[in-house]
């Protein structure tokens, strides 16, 4: 069930930029409605979702910066109490608390906070992590939706006004491009349930050390080689991660995306997707302009990420 948790018209205006500030006027009226202290609340990180981490009490509340992310979050919800009923470690929702809530156009979700310092798991113990994720069956009530890479492209690419034209058209002629590579490929891990955004950012170590998976709304029905690619990108083209790091998690799951022909294209269309996330930020950070105006040139030219940063 979905909450309005507002407090009059001006609770439910749409917020037009997503800033530590912004996000902490939705955080107090969050924690409000749902009889939460936000006093001394630490913001962990500002990206697809700005997560607080809540002082007063051991949970974290995630703003979406998506403000149509509504049907997402609900099924983000519901993904978290079936992995809960299925003992898989993963993120948990407060269960004392309707969620989702809408509170100024945004979208917000309470969960219970793993750790007091934020640890990342490491890489074998994700690819172990996506094994086992990967062999569940989901149920169908969760009504997991197809994975279209392309979708979110020319979504991102319908709103995105904060770029120049030569920047726009690059990436519009770069999506068609990698839509036809992308048609072309052969998958040969099987179709079926992903994380969506499996990375080692999105595993964290729990308070009993317990490598758990986070960020459940990407949740989807896909080839599996979506949830490797990050690894094998994060490796090979950015060097974020060692070569025995990358070694331990191709052991452990069990398959080197790296050696499938198709894991170029893939890898293209993650950059792609990564940067033009970057895109809508550039009026709102210099942090993300600088790194934007880095990725393109990089795109453009085919040259090393070794100096892309992560975000």
């Amino acid at each position: 069930m979905v909450s309005d948790g507002s407090d009059g018209g001006e609770s439910s205006a749409r917020v037009t930029e997503f800033t530590e500030e912004s996000g902490g006027v939705v955080l107090r009226e969050a924690c409000s409605s749902a009889g939460l202290d936000s006093g001394g609340a630490e913001l962990l990180r500002l990206g697809s979702n700005a997560v607080y981490r809540l002082s007063t009490a051991p949970v974290v509340v995630r703003i979406a910066r998506d403000t149509e992310a509504l049907e997402e979050m609900q099924r983000a919800v519901g993904v978290a109490r079936w992995l809960e009923t299925e003992d898989f470690p993963a993120t948990r929702v407060l269960s004392d608390v309707e969620q989702p809530v809408l509170i100024r156009g945004r979208v917000v979700t309470y969960w219970e906070n793993l750790q007091d310092e934020v640890e990342y798991a490491r890489l074998d113990e994700l690819a172990d992590l996506l094994k086992r994720l990967h062999w569940l069956e989901e149920p169908k009530s969760l009504g997991l939706p197809y994975f279209d890479p392309f979708a979110k492209v020319w979504d991102s690419l319908r709103t995105l006004d904060s770029v120049a034209d030569a920047d726009r058209t690059f990436f519009e002629e770069r999506a068609g491009e990698l839509t036809k590579a992308y048609d072309r490929l052969d998958f040969v891990l099987p179709f079926g349930m992903i994380h969506g955004d499996a990375n080692v950012g999105n595993c964290l170590r729990d308070r009993s050390g317990r490598a758990v998976l986070i960020d459940l709304d990407g949740f989807a029905l896909a080839p599996r080689e979506w949830d490797l690619v990050l690894t094998s990108l994060y490796y090979e083209r950015f060097g974020w991660h060692t070569r025995a790091e990358y070694e331990s998690f191709v052991h452990h799951y069990g398959f080197d995306l790296m050696n499938w022909p198709g894991y170029p294209v893939l890898a293209d269309v993650r950059e792609l997707m990564m940067t033009l996330w970057l895109g809508h930020q550039v009026t709102s950070s210099k942090e993300s302009a600088e790194e934007f105006a880095r990725r393109m040139k990089t795109l453009r030219s085919g040259a090393s990420r070794a100096d892309w940063k992560p975000f």
